[in-house]
């Protein structure tokens, strides 16, 4: 993520981001690069610049996942699960915040299946759940997502892989070039330290940038628990970006 101030790129931490070819988690063993990643020294100007977010038109719920799938579609239902609120702040390395940038997620329902033609998990689709919402972050940086609690679900990395339970975030900051995405685990979960993909982290400290708190003065009697899922884009306490492996 760029400094708003200086525009420069910061060079990501080797030690703290996991290797490409990590033959525990399978996949990289396909995907990883075989040559040398290039680095660009000078970035173009269209990299550094654009487009605000600012004047982005959001629907009335697009950060509430509980009614933002069934809004005109004549379903009188709402979503099954736990009800949470997944909140937080980003901001870069001296806690200033990144105002107005646009904060995407998306995510399992309740029984850990996605609505994606190709997730063929035996778990049934809720027709009350769509599984994505976006908002943009306010002038401190704060920004705010109403869901349910996903699932676990199994995955073939080898016979009985789970991944834990988990929403994928994605920050763009103030360019296409510096996107990030991440991800937020649940405190206390027992499948965090089982997942292959978590286990590619060697620093403990690193993970733990990935996992969201229980809050029990954001959270509401008989309605919803909340979790705080902070995001620093750079810095020593930067969180573990997936797209800056």
């Amino acid at each position: 993520m760029q400094d708003s101030d200086n525009k420069r790129f910061v060079p990501r931490d080797r030690n703290w981001h996991p290797p490409a070819y990590a033959p525990g988690y399978k996949t990289t063993v396909a995907r990883s690069p075989r040559q040398s990643l290039v680095s660009l020294q000078h970035p173009s100007r269209s990299e550094l610049t654009g487009p605000s977010f600012k004047a982005l038109r959001l629907g009335l719920h697009d950060n509430d996942l509980l009614m933002n799938y069934r809004e005109g579609q004549g379903q009188d239902g709402l979503p099954v699960g736990e009800r949470i609120v997944m909140f937080g702040r980003v901001v870069d390395q001296f806690g200033k915040p990144v105002p107005h940038t646009l904060v995407e997620m998306w995510q399992a329902n309740a029984g850990g299946r996605y609505r994606h033609k190709k997730d063929g998990y035996l778990a049934p689709l809720d027709p009350n759940f769509g599984g994505v919402g976006r908002c943009l972050t306010d002038d401190q940086g704060w920004y705010h997502f109403r869901t349910v609690r996903p699932g676990p679900y199994p995955w073939p990395n080898d016979p009985n892989s789970w991944r834990p339970a988990h929403i994928h975030v994605s920050v763009m900051g103030p360019a296409i070039a510096t996107r990030l995405i991440t991800q937020m685990y649940f405190e206390g979960d027992p499948l965090i330290p089982r997942c292959p993909i978590v286990q590619t982290l060697a620093d403990p400290e690193a993970v733990d940038t990935l996992t969201g708190r229980l809050d029990m003065a954001r959270s509401r009697p008989m309605d919803y628990l909340a979790y705080r899922f902070d995001i620093v884009t750079r810095g020593e306490l930067q969180t573990y970006f997936e797209n800056q492996g």
